[in-house]
């Protein structure tokens, strides 16, 4: 049988856990007040985030590409006692929504925006990261997964969305600077022995590893 991405991406949804009115609010306003809305993570993969989220209580979580804050809201949903979400954003141009998105939660307390370089900012940490999400500019992917992986605890996890770059990244015509960055960054990933992996076909691809 076969099946078109609408069709699987209803049926993923309709048998999904429904997101939080406050997230069902950002998803509404982002896309209709930014122009890439589709970079937001959505109900699918942000239920996802939130269950890798409870399953390990994280009490220090990494997130590079906080965009309208969505993804940020969904990691916290597993946070342990007293842990933080540090997001990591450097468009000045999103921080009123952000700060408007991040209060609609109480869970909004617990995540630490930064508005800077996370090329600046990630060699500023201390290690012991208990989970790491991915979701910038895809050209950097390389450089972020070079200064995290120190950063990571043993168990602690990697996430990293849009690996799959909507197919580009197995065709080998397609040679723009973020596909291969993407290709090198799959590549880092795979080969790393330190890094129990998996590559999963969720939306635009999501690559999951566990620092052995």
């Amino acid at each position: 049988m076969e099946w078109n991405d609408q069709e699987l991406n209803r049926y993923l949804e309709e048998n999904c856990d429904p997101q939080p009115e406050h997230l069902l609010q950002i998803e509404r306003d982002t896309y209709l007040n930014t122009v890439l809305p589709r970079m937001l993570s959505g109900n699918n993969q942000g239920r996802f985030l939130s269950l890798l989220s409870k399953l390990i209580s994280p009490k220090r979580v990494l997130e590079i590409g906080t965009f309208t804050g969505y993804s940020a809201l969904c990691l916290a949903e597993g946070l342990a006692e007293g842990g933080k979400v540090i997001t990591l954003e450097n468009n000045p141009e999103l921080k009123t929504r952000v700060e408007k998105n991040l209060s609609l939660s109480p869970l909004g307390e617990r995540i630490e925006v930064v508005w800077e370089s996370a090329l600046d900012y990630i060699p500023t940490l201390e290690p012991g990261l208990d989970m790491v999400f991915i979701d910038a500019d895809k050209v950097n992917y390389p450089n972020y997964f070079k200064l995290c992986l120190p950063l990571l605890k043993q168990n602690g996890l990697m996430i990293a969305d849009n690996v799959l770059w909507s197919g580009k990244v197995m065709d080998p015509k397609e040679k723009d600077e973020d596909t291969r960055a993407l290709r090198e960054f799959n590549k880092l990933v795979s080969g790393e022995k330190s890094l129990q992996k998996i590559m999963l076909p969720l939306r635009d691809g999501i690559f999951l590893a566990l620092k052995k």
